[in-house]
């Protein structure tokens, strides 16, 4: 009844967003008489900022069209190599003329980043992207919203999540590839990879993983005292509602994107109040940068996604009440994941030293689990002056996180092959 009571709300207020963008245009294009008023331009940017807090926000696109590789840009090309009914495997091909380039292209790592299935569309990633095909292959699993996915498709659960980990790892190769985790995807991706080694399967080079909940009882933040103290039942009476007829997964359970939402900025809502006093500002005074910035970080922000009920109450049962994993006790399809057998695997944490997602030594505690890893083939960053999206997007991930993981996949991948002759026809990687 909740989710559709909001989506009448939603429909109600659609009409008046597009009012109130037609109405701010009205009031700031220089060719319209209301914009002759001393008052246009404050009237024009309360009507913006009405427009952004009642519209509906659509995944955005990862728009990645080119990358500088080597000091040449070189063009990016989104394929899709498998489409699974809860997530799509991304590749980001790059393409150049220049040979040199190309042939330096061809021997570069390849790296599967593992997006969250929390919320956020896996485009939160845009910015990690970006910099890692600077010198990488990149794949990426972009998860499908869950009111889009038919009910008679069926039920996911976290162990599904790890199956299509897994799968996408065969797919690429596994002693082909590096893993990058990202938040959530850290508990999943090492019970894949551990899987693995327990069914005699070759594991990745390298898995780099950051800011995750690998033990949520090291320096509980809001969101594991949330998790660890209500109960389970609270959360599937509570959260847990039915998709709408109006979607083509009508009658799925999922836990919906806008109480997600809800949740993101009950967190901090001073900082979000302040920001769109500052972007009302921005627009009274003529900033377009500035006010371009907060409409592309909120296009992202405010772009959330349903999900599958039995993957939610399983990530919070398994990871933050029973912590199945660090206990030794975690069971897939009745089989025990082992994190201490892998020992072809190199393994690189990193945090953020105000990341108030996954405190201090949660991720971390991946290295006593890995005790099968030697412990040259380990290593741990803590990024200073970082939250939780500063470990994976922004300044002080292009300058000081980024540097780190490209050295330490580099130092990890396998030997580049023998020089060849660079191909007439084909030239992308």
């Amino acid at each position: 009844m909740l989710y559709q009571l909001f989506e009448t709300q939603r429909a109600l207020m659609s009409p008046f967003a597009e009012f109130a963008s037609a109405a701010a245009k009205l009031y700031s294009n220089p060719l319209s008489p209301f914009a002759m008023s001393p008052l246009s331009q404050r009237v024009s940017a309360g009507l913006d900022l009405m427009h952004r807090l009642a519209k509906d926000y659509e995944k955005p696109e990862f728009d990645i069209r080119g990358v500088e590789v080597d000091g040449v840009e070189v063009a990016v090309q989104e394929l899709v190599p498998l489409t699974k009914p809860f997530c799509r495997l991304l590749r980001f091909k790059r393409y150049t003329d220049d040979l040199a380039v190309l042939g330096k292209m061809k021997d570069q790592p390849t790296v599967l980043v593992v997006a969250p299935l929390s919320g956020h569309h896996s485009t939160l990633l845009r910015d990690t992207v970006r910099q890692l095909l600077k010198d990488h292959k990149v794949y990426i699993t972009d998860w499908t919203d869950a009111r889009m996915v038919p009910a008679e498709v069926g039920p996911f659960h976290l162990d599904d999540y790890i199956g299509y980990v897994q799968e996408f790892i065969r797919h690429i190769g596994a002693r082909e590839c590096h893993v990058m985790s990202v938040c959530q995807p850290t508990v999943p991706v090492l019970a894949a990879i551990s899987l693995m080694v327990s069914n005699g399967e070759a594991t990745p080079l390298s898995m780099t993983m950051m800011g995750g909940p690998i033990d949520a009882r090291k320096s509980p933040t809001a969101v594991n005292n949330l998790a660890m103290n209500r109960s389970y039942e609270w959360f599937e009476n509570n959260v847990i509602h039915r998709v709408p007829t109006n979607f083509p997964g009508a009658g799925r359970e999922v836990y919906p994107g806008f109480l997600q939402h809800t949740g993101f900025v009950a967190m901090n809502p001073d900082r979000h109040l302040s920001s769109h006093y500052d972007y009302f500002l921005d627009l009274v005074r003529g900033d377009d940068d500035s006010a371009e910035s907060h409409r592309q970080f909120y296009d992202e922000y405010n772009a959330v996604l349903d999900m599958p009920a039995e993957y939610y109450l399983d990530t919070i049962k398994t990871v933050f009440q029973d912590f199945a994993l660090v206990n030794g006790t975690w069971e897939v399809d009745g089989q025990l994941v082992r994190p201490q057998d892998i020992h072809d695997t190199a393994l690189l944490t990193i945090e953020g030293e105000l990341d108030d997602i996954s405190g201090a030594g949660q991720t971390r505690a991946a290295h006593d689990l890995c005790s099968g890893i030697a412990a040259r083939n380990q290593a741990h960053y803590d990024v200073e002056g970082a939250g939780h999206y500063g470990i994976f997007s922004g300044r002080r991930w292009r300058d000081k996180v980024y540097p780190e993981v490209r050295a330490f996949i580099a130092k990890y991948d396998k030997p580049a092959s023998a020089p060849s002759k660079a191909p007439r026809s084909k030239k992308s990687t």
